[in-house]
């Protein structure tokens, strides 16, 4: 008795804890680590993730599945060093932590909503409470010190794409409430993004879930358009291209529900940035994705000059647009022609363009220039954000049931015996499910992502947190399954544990409704009556 009552106050303060959003991650985990070595050894997973593992660590220095090269002291290269600082090309970023930092830039990272427009909230993460996040500057050979706080409640990162050399050990898995930092070298100039990084599946997911932002290293060499023109930008345009996903299957397969710049759904057609006549305009591009390859372009402009990923090096004269996959950027230099009016903004791939990537560049004779505007998304303060939820039409989130529209109950009849919910891009598809009493629902896990330092990637649960069903299953690896019979009507929730903010939702139902079986069932004795009835009255 004793023991039963232990067991349900342990579940109770388990279901109270996830409630609360406290991670499970580390747990889970060390459980499965343990399970590699024990109940899995000798399993295709046990073998594939610890040689993964091993291959990955230092090679004086091997590990088990419970250890992390993170611990692992990284010693100095002075030679190396020296060497760079000869060579003719500019030396990586690595540097000393004790050194002094020119430019000090700081985050927060954590989960959140956002409003993007067109009566749409999106629930993910959030960079300093906004997607994208804020616009950080520096000079070609600066220290930068790069500070994150993980203001959420889940482990958080960062990577840096500016920075050339190791990030992950520094700025990698950032637990709930800590702090991290990191000093670099910013060795050549460009346009680059940075995003969350906690490390292994959880960076991909933290991507499309909306973390992210821009970093522009200014270059100290003149760019050709300046010296031209004799003169700096008139109008300085920082433009992230980015996606917005309602499930992980979405994301997974590259369709998203919307694409914009800077965080709105036509933010710049509602908001057209002015320029005007014969001003020498700059944008400052990235596409940060996660996904689609965008095709750049300004209806009515040829670029003067183009600089691929933002270095003056890299110099292209004219053009109509400029290519860019995930995390390709460029800088494009031109003229505002003597002609006013409307000039479109767009991605030529035009289904995402049809899906909010569009914006307005309007040449204007009164516009007030010089002008710079940013490539952080909306902000917006907690009242405003709560009236915009109020008066909003839909919400999405790529991890949870978003409203009715976006995430509708997928109903299934009596007939289906056993339904399959796939486990995919840390999101339950279908996220919502009505199924027959006695009806069995199998959970399948279709995330492959291997091992790599940070978490255990793809690795899910399933755990019932309201309902009268109770049930948990073991920690599932790519391609396992986990079946569960209902048998209380009613609604129920439930979660991974690993990823508490992965939820699903299931309604019970009584079997009321007659299947076709049984109406062919039915039709064949009414007749068999009516032909017996008939019989019996000719007789008479």
């Amino acid at each position: 008795m004793k023991v039963i009552i232990i067991k349900t106050l342990l579940l109770s303060l388990l279901l109270m804890t996830l409630s609360h959003g406290v991670i499970s991650c580390d747990y889970c985990n060390k459980q499965f680590a343990r399970e590699l070595n024990e109940k899995r050894s000798g399993s295709l997973v046990s073998k594939e993730m610890l040689l993964a593992m091993n291959n990955q660590m230092p090679l004086s220095a091997p590990v088990s599945a419970t250890k992390s090269f993170k611990t692992q002291t990284s010693p100095l290269f002075p030679q190396i060093m020296d060497r760079d600082s000869k060579l003719s090309i500019p030396p990586t970023s690595f540097v000393p932590q004790d050194s002094k930092a020119d430019v000090i830039c700081k985050i927060s990272l954590e989960e959140g909503e956002s409003y993007i427009g067109k009566g749409v909230m999106f629930k993910g993460f959030t960079t300093d409470k906004k997607i994208p996040g804020p616009t950080f500057f520096a000079t070609e050979g600066d220290i930068v010190e790069f500070i994150v706080e993980n203001k959420g409640k889940i482990p958080h990162g960062a990577s840096l794409h500016m920075a050339y050399t190791q990030t992950s050990k520094y700025l990698g898995k950032i637990e709930p409430e800590k702090i991290k930092s990191f000093k670099f070298r910013v060795s050549y100039p460009g346009v680059y993004m940075y995003h969350c990084a906690p490390g292994g599946h959880a960076i991909p997911m933290h991507i499309i879930f909306g973390q992210y932002g821009m970093m522009v290293v200014k270059a100290k060499k003149k760019f050709k358009m300046e010296e031209v023109m004799g003169k700096k930008p008139d109008v300085e345009i920082y433009l992230i291209q980015h996606e917005f996903y309602s499930s992980g299957k979405e994301a997974v397969d590259g369709h998203p529900l919307y694409t914009v710049f800077n965080g709105k759904i036509f933010r710049y057609v509602d908001e057209p940035i002015k320029a005007k006549p014969g001003d020498f305009v700059r944008i400052y591009f990235l596409n940060a994705g996660p996904n689609l390859i965008s095709t750049f372009h300004i209806v009515g402009i040829i670029w003067d000059y183009a600089y691929w990923q933002g270095n003056p090096e890299n110099i292209f004269t004219s053009g109509q647009s400029a290519l860019a996959g995930p995390s390709d950027s460029w800088i494009l230099d031109f003229r505002m022609p003597p002609d006013e009016g409307a000039y479109l903004m767009l991605s030529h791939a035009v289904g995402s363009t049809d899906r909010g990537a569009i914006g307005i560049l309007m040449c204007d004779k009164n516009a007030d220039t010089p002008v710079m505007i940013k490539a952080d998304g909306p902000e917006y303060s907690t009242k405003e954000l709560a009236e915009l939820k109020e008066k909003s039409l839909r919400t999405i989130s790529p991890f949870e049931p978003g409203t009715p529209d976006i995430d509708p109950v997928v109903v299934f009849g009596p007939d289906s015996k056993e339904v399959t919910v796939k486990i995919i891009g840390n999101s339950f598809f279908p996220k919502r499910i009505q199924i027959s009493k006695g009806t069995k629902v199998k959970w399948l896990n279709e995330d492959v992502f291997s091992y790599f330092e940070g978490e255990y990637a793809g690795i899910h649960d399933i755990f019932s947190i309201s309902g009268e069903d109770k049930f948990k299953s073991p920690l599932l690896a790519h391609a396992e399954t986990f079946v569960q019979e209902f048998k209380t009507p009613g609604e129920m929730k439930y979660i991974c544990t690993p990823h508490p903010y992965m939820r699903g939702e299931i309604t019970v139902v009584e079997n009321k409704n007659t299947s076709a079986k049984d109406y062919w069932t039915m039709g064949f004795s009414l007749s068999a009556i009516i032909i017996a009835l008939g019989l019996f009255l000719r007789r008479k």
